[in-house]
């Protein structure tokens, strides 16, 4: 007999007296769904949260890298910090306070006059709060040479204070003995009082 004959004549009520090689067959078709639905059901999804938590592991690895770049440069950013702190320090202490300002403004004009300049115009504005400091526009109109305005901005960029020139406009003025006219505002700051 084959095992196709013996395939064929088998006996679903007697299992027990089945020929060994179909057995044999049988139970490694049922161990084989076992570890099929075992697989499916349960090793599957163990590999997707595997997948899941690798993706995240990646992420994190990414997160770690970064901040050991910053740890890495630490103490250079905090040797810039300070640095920083020191000239914010120096520029706020270029700035004015409230009692200073009527000297600059004097320091201001006698640059002026120091250069030649004769004064048309010399009008401190409205203050202007900003958020660290006041700024303080003074309309400025001169008559003089050229090289005379030169010389009074050089001076008053070299005053201790900070001072900036905008809208500066440079005419010339036939009718006048001195033969040009320059208009300008100049800006200086003064640092915030507490309480403002």
């Amino acid at each position: 007999m084959s095992l196709i004959d013996d395939i064929n004549n088998l006996d679903m009520q007697n299992m027990g007296g089945w020929p060994l090689p179909v057995k044999a067959g049988l139970i490694a078709i049922v161990c084989g769904a076992i570890l099929f639905a075992g697989w499916h059901y349960d090793v599957k999804d163990l590999r997707i949260r595997i997948a899941e938590l690798e993706t995240t592991e990646i992420e994190k690895l990414d997160v770690l890298e970064r901040k050991q770049k910053k740890a890495a440069n630490l103490n250079a950013l905090k040797e810039q910090m300070k640095e920083m702190k020191r000239s914010f320090g120096d520029m706020l202490r270029q700035l004015p306070d409230e009692t200073e300002v009527a000297g600059l403004l004097v320091d201001i004009s006698q640059t002026g006059l120091a250069a030649g300049l004769e004064f048309e115009l010399f009008k401190p504005n409205k203050e202007r709060p900003k958020e660290f400091y006041v700024e303080l526009p003074i309309q400025i109109k001169v008559l003089g040479e050229y090289h005379e305005f030169g010389e009074f901005v050089s001076g008053v960029a070299a005053l201790p204070r900070i001072v900036t020139a905008h809208n500066i406009t440079i005419e010339r003025k036939k009718d006048q003995g001195k033969s040009l006219s320059m208009s300008a505002t100049a800006k200086t700051y003064r640092a915030l009082e507490e309480g403002e």
